[in-house]
């Protein structure tokens, strides 16, 4: 019977130890599941900004009204709650969520869009601005184009006037310069008419001397001359 008792005691202590670290873990998963999970303000809160309106009164009032008119047809059966009810709880509850969940990509991708949009359009404005001023600035600088046209048509008539009176003196010189080779060409044929002439001359007067050479008394009459002008050179030099 001692054994017994003893043995119990053994047991129940073996028990009491093995249980004893057992605690511990058991409250720390309970604290730890405790602190994982929302405090009930929070997600009363959470829910309440959920709803639609500007302040916590018409909030509160839609939720108490939407609540009331619930109970209302549930409890006269005017709405039956079934399975088709819990198809569109989850898929409302699935739709706040992805609501909520992309609200913020979503906007942010909208910002961004409309912030690329308006420095698109800033841009686009800043460009026609600018060519716009140029516009202006070119129109400005042609304000005395009627002055310049002025100066270009009097340059013009001076030109014009240059132009005539060089094709005037190249007639002149190509007039003069016509009349200078039909008088060269008039030179020529006076030159080689007269060198002609000359030279026919020439031959002439070598024919008759010739002529008169072959005469025997002429050559005897110039021997003779000949002779007297030696006696004569001679008498001289004696």
């Amino acid at each position: 019977m001692a054994l017994r008792i003893a043995s119990a005691r053994t047991a129940a202590a073996a028990a009491i130890r093995a249980s004893a670290p057992a605690a511990p873990r058991m409250a720390s998963a309970r604290l730890m599941s405790t602190e994982s999970r929302p405090e009930p303000a929070q997600k009363a809160k959470s829910v309440i900004d959920a709803l639609p309106g500007n302040n916590i009164v018409s909030k509160t009032g839609i939720l108490t009204l939407g609540t009331g008119a619930a109970a209302f047809a549930i409890s006269k059966e005017i709405y039956v709650f079934n399975e088709e009810t819990l198809i569109l709880a989850s898929f409302l509850g699935i739709a706040t969520l992805l609501y909520r969940g992309m609200k913020e990509p979503i906007v942010q991708w909208s910002e961004g869009r409309i912030a690329n949009i308006m420095s698109v359009l800033t841009q686009a404005r800043a460009d026609h601005k600018a060519a716009v001023a140029e516009k202006i600035d070119s129109v400005a600088e042609m304000a005395d184009v009627v002055d310049v046209t002025k100066a270009l048509f009097d340059m013009s008539k001076n030109m014009a006037k240059l132009e005539a009176e060089a094709y005037e003196l190249k007639q002149r010189t190509a007039y003069v310069a016509d009349i200078k080779s039909t008088l060269d060409a008039w030179v020529r044929h006076e030159t080689s008419v007269r060198e002609r002439q000359q030279k026919e001359l020439a031959e002439r007067v070598l024919a008759r001397l010739n002529a008169a050479l072959a005469d025997p008394k002429i050559q005897q009459d110039i021997l003779n001359q000949c002779i007297a002008d030696i006696e004569t050179i001679s008498a001289k030099k004696a």
